[in-house]
């Protein structure tokens, strides 16, 4: 595939891009060269090759959720600038 000032064009409205004309012949070279990329990449022989899901093999070690008084409610409110008998009381974000 071979992009022209046309398609260029295009591909700069659709990203909200301003090229200007002294810009034109870099980008195209530089997609263009992308895209010549992209078709080696095509050529290689997959088969047989499992997709890439996660770069590593390491798994994350997960615990269990256990529900626990960690923190006295009175000791949690002590500091807090607003606060009724059970909750912090905070300024109201949305109407």
């Amino acid at each position: 595939m071979k992009v022209d000032q046309e398609t260029l064009h295009k591909i700069a409205h659709l990203a909200r891009l301003e090229v200007r004309p002294g810009e034109e012949t870099e980008l195209l070279n530089s997609l263009n060269g992308v895209l010549t990329w992209m078709e080696q990449l095509n050529e290689v022989n997959t088969t047989g090759v499992e997709p890439l899901t996660h770069i590593s093999v390491e798994t994350n070690v997960l615990r269990d959720d256990v529900v626990g008084n960690h923190l006295p409610r009175e000791q949690a409110l002590a500091n807090a600038p607003q606060h009724d008998e059970r909750f912090f009381e905070v300024p109201k974000v949305l109407e």
